[in-house]
C-alpha cells in the first residue's frame, strides 16, 4: 500500500499514526473558528494526525429548499483564519472541477462527495492541483470499484490519493457498512478512511431532510479499529441539532473525546495481537 503525504511532514498508511479527518458538516460562520479551537482541545494529546473538516457548500441536500453553506468566498476565508490559528491541515468537499484551483490555494485536502466519485473532469481537475485528494465512495458503487475513480485521479500524475468508506445502500433509509470489503477497497493500493458519522445517516428520513443516529458511529469506529483501517472521518458539533446540516448523525462534541480514546484502545489491541 502506497503511502500518501500531507502537507510534506504528515504521512498516512501502514506504520504511521492513524488519520483523523474531523470537524463540523457546515461551516456556519465565523463561529467555526471556536468550534475549530474546542475540537484541537478535545484532540490535541490523543496521538491522531489531525486534519480539520468543515464544507463551504452542501451541494447534495435532500429538498432544494435546504441551506447549503456559507459559500466557497466566505468559506475559504474562515478556513484559512483556521489555518493560520491552529496551525492545522485543512479538507473541504469541492463539487465542480473550476472549483479545484481555487480551494487548493487554502486547503490542504480536496474531498470528493460519494455522489460525485465516478466524475471524471472532476477527479482529475482535483488531482491537478497536486494536493491530496480524498475520494468518499459512492453509497451505490461496490468497493472493488474505487480502483477506477483512484485511477482517475492517479491519471492526473498525482497518487496522493486516500479512499473512504461510508456505506451501502441494500434497502430503503439505511446504509450499511459492509467490513468484509476491506481488502477490495484497499487492493487499490491506497490507505482507506472510515466516514462514521456519514454512514450512520437515514436520507430523507426526517421529511424531506437526512436523519440519522450518531449513537451508532462509535459502533463503526471501534469496528474500523479493529479491521485495519488508515484512518477515520468524522463529523463533530458543539450542538448538533442546531447545525443547518447532518445534525442527528454528527456526534456531540462533549462524547467526542471518549470515543477517540475508546478507538484508540481498540486500535492498540488489535496491532498487539499482530
Amino acid at each position: 500500500m502506497k503511502t500518501v503525504s500531507i502537507c510534506s511532514d504528515m504521512l498516512i498508511g501502514k506504520g504511521h499514526a492513524p488519520l483523523l479527518l474531523a470537524g463540523p458538516c457546515a461551516i456556519e460562520g465565523p463561529q467555526t473558528v471556536e468550534l475549530a479551537k474546542r475540537i484541537a482541545e478535545q484532540i490535541q494529546d490523543l496521538g491522531f494526525q489531525w486534519v480539520f473538516k468543515a464544507s463551504f457548500d452542501k451541494a447534495n441536500r435532500t429538498s432544494a429548499g435546504s441551506k447549503r453553506g456559507v459559500g466557497l468566498h466566505q468559506g475559504l476565508e474562515i478556513l484559512a483564519e483556521i489555518k493560520e490559528t491552529l496551525k492545522v491541515p485543512l479538507v473541504t468537499d469541492v463539487h465542480l472541477p473550476e472549483q479545484c484551483g481555487t480551494v487548493a490555494e487554502v486547503v490542504d485536502v480536496l474531498q470528493i462527495p460519494a455522489f460525485l466519485c465516478r466524475q471524471t473532469d472532476l477527479l482529475v481537475a482535483a488531482g491537478e492541483t497536486g494536493k491530496t485528494v480524498n475520494v468518499k465512495k459512492g453509497q451505490f458503487l461496490a468497493p472493488a470499484d474505487m480502483e477506477y475513480a483512484a485511477a482517475k485521479v492517479a491519471y492526473s500524475g498525482n497518487e496522493n490519493i486516500l479512499l473512504t468508506d461510508r456505506g451501502t445502500f441494500f434497502g430503503y433509509g439505511r446504509l450499511v457498512v459492509d467490513f468484509a470489503s476491506l481488502p477490495e477497497l484497499k487492493s487499490a493500493g491506497y490507505p482507506v478512511l472510515m466516514d462514521a458519522t456519514h454512514a450512520v445517516q437515514a436520507p430523507g428520513g426526517m421529511q424531506g431532510k437526512t436523519g440519522g443516529d450518531w449513537k451508532r458511529a462509535p459502533l463503526l469506529m471501534h469496528a474500523s479499529s479493529a479491521t485495519g483501517f488508515d484512518g477515520y472521518f468524522i463529523e463533530t458539533h458543539d450542538d448538533p441539532l442546531s447545525s443547518p446540516s447532518d445534525g442527528p448523525n454528527m456526534i456531540p462534541l462533549e462524547h467526542l473525546r471518549g470515543i477517540l480514546q475508546t478507538t484508540l484502545a481498540v486500535r492498540a489491541a488489535v496491532a498487539g495481537q499482530a
